[in-house]
């Protein structure tokens, strides 16, 4: 942890803030106080929003939650309907999905990460790497990468629109669908489904290989630069398959610390809790998690695309896994923190999860009818741990015999971040804007840190009772006539 998390003193310091932050899902500010000479005190990524969803599961029947927690996000309700879902499947007393079921929900799952890089990618982030940091804000946005590249913004509204329509022919619609249900899914795909959606995959995979081309490129046209940008080495943590290999949609917990080696390894998604605990700050409302076993100070982690290329041993698609190589070749053997080196590893995902589709629809038992489990004793708690987009997303649940939720913890992937977005704009404001005068193009370069995780910052605020409040009561004119703060600086 750096010292720029906290001011040694306020006294004389400047505060500039960076409010709303953009082009990210949910709202969010950056603060940062500099004293007479710019120099850099103190920076802050604040989440301003708070809406208690863990609290309004509690005393709804469990059947309603895969549904019900799908309403956290808009781009990525697909993985919360599944993590949600997977623990539903233990509390209802369902054993081992059939095998279509489980390769439905896994083609569902990979059409979301498809649909969710695609966006991000070409939507959100790529106005800066292709128009440049300073670029005029007016133009620094989609529509300036339409006019300036419409090929490349092109195949990213057609790759985010396959994967759109993954999600909605097996989940019933784009967005908050039903799909998955505990105990399987409750719906089959046709052949005429799975045709369709075979069609043009080779056309799309071959744009998927075209992106993580560009990216090569750009990095490589720069490579201190992506390599330093940002940079904020830390633990990483993902799920992997029994052989060590990227499975996103299930697994065990695998970490590994600042130099590449395993801390802990195919733990019990159900144990979860004994490794990672959460603790909470008085200046923002979402939590900090770290590995228990190491503390706060020297525990936290990455999760997602960049974590996830450097935990798992292998890809399991062969394009995505030579993608990998080059792309480990690039942090020339040592572990890989640039913030911008997440785009990179976005793009590669993204190519494996068009591999995955193409494999799952050339499965016979895709189209498959045999869509619900047997089902034996229910539990009382159960887990379910799933890869969302950006990074390892975990539902805990406790259900009475009333079959109501009494309890329920969410860890989710900007959560488990949330430690390494402030370090990463940390190093940004010391490299970028310490003694210097603070410009648009150079705040942009704060925002650009915190775009590279791709943060779902109205995911990531859940909890109730200790987390931070201040209230404010303002006149007509904006002057504040009273405050009201609860655990949290006034």
């Amino acid at each position: 942890m750096t010292s720029l998390e906290t001011a040694p003193s306020k006294t004389g310091l400047r505060r500039i803030a960076i409010d709303p932050v953009t082009r990210v899902e949910g709202h969010g500010k950056v603060t940062i106080l500099l004293d007479a000479e710019n120099r850099v005190h103190q920076v802050r990524l604040h989440i301003v929003e708070f809406r208690g969803f863990e609290a309004f599961v509690e005393g709804r029947p469990y059947w309603e939650v895969p549904v019900m927690v799908q309403r956290l996000c808009g781009i990525c309700p697909v993985s919360h309907h599944l993590a949600a879902v997977k623990a539903m499947d233990r509390i209802a007393g369902y054993g081992a999905l059939t095998p279509t079921a489980e390769k439905l929900r896994r083609l569902m799952h990979y059409g979301q990460i498809a649909q969710s890089h695609a966006v991000h990618f070409f939507h959100l982030a790529s106005p800066d790497l292709l128009l440049g940091f300073d670029c005029e804000a007016t133009r620094r946005n989609i529509v300036g990468v339409v006019a300036a590249a419409p090929d490349i913004a092109l195949k990213g509204v057609k790759l985010r629109k396959f994967g759109q329509e993954v999600i909605r022919h097996t989940a019933g619609k784009r967005i908050h669908g039903t799909g998955a249900i505990p105990g399987g899914v409750n719906k089959a795909l046709t052949p005429e489904e799975r045709d369709e959606l075979r069609r043009d995959l080779d056309e799309h995979v071959g744009w998927a290989v075209e992106a993580v081309a560009l990216i090569r490129r750009l990095a490589g046209a720069a490579p201190d630069f992506y390599a330093g940008f940002g940079s904020a080495p830390s633990h990483t943590m993902s799920l992997v398959a029994p052989d060590g290999a990227m499975d996103l949609y299930d697994g065990g917990l695998r970490a590994r610390d600042l130099n590449g080696a395993i801390l802990f390894d195919h733990v019990d998604p159900a144990a979860y809790h004994e490794r990672i605990v959460e603790i909470v700050k008085p200046w923002s409302y979402m939590k900090f998690p770290h590995i228990a076993a190491l503390g706060a100070e020297d525990g936290w982690y990455k999760v997602g695309p960049l974590a996830r290329l450097q935990t798992v041993d292998r890809m399991p698609s062969p394009l995505a896994e030579a993608e990998r190589q080059v792309f480990l070749a690039a942090g020339g053997g040592r572990p890989i923190a640039g913030a911008l080196m997440t785009h990179w590893a976005r793009l590669i995902e993204l190519l494996h999860a068009l591999e995955v589709i193409r494999d799952l629809l050339d499965d016979p038992e895709i189209t498959g009818t045999d869509l619900m489990a047997e089902r034996g004793a229910r539990a009382g708690e159960a887990v379910g741990i799933i890869e969302a987009p950006r990074g390892t997303l975990i539902h805990h649940y406790r259900v009475g015999d009333d079959d109501l939720v009494s309890w329920c913890n969410l860890i989710v992937s900007t959560t488990h971040n949330n430690q390494a977005m402030n370090e990463a704009i940390r190093a940004v404001a010391r490299d970028h804007l310490d003694g210097r005068v603070v410009t648009e193009p150079l705040l942009n370069h704060v925002e650009v840190a915190i775009r590279a995780y791709d943060p779902c910052l109205s995911c990531a605020t859940h909890a109730l009772g200790r987390m931070p409040l201040i209230v404010d009561l303002v006149d007509a004119d904006g002057v504040t006539i009273s405050r009201a703060v609860r655990n949290a600086d006034p």
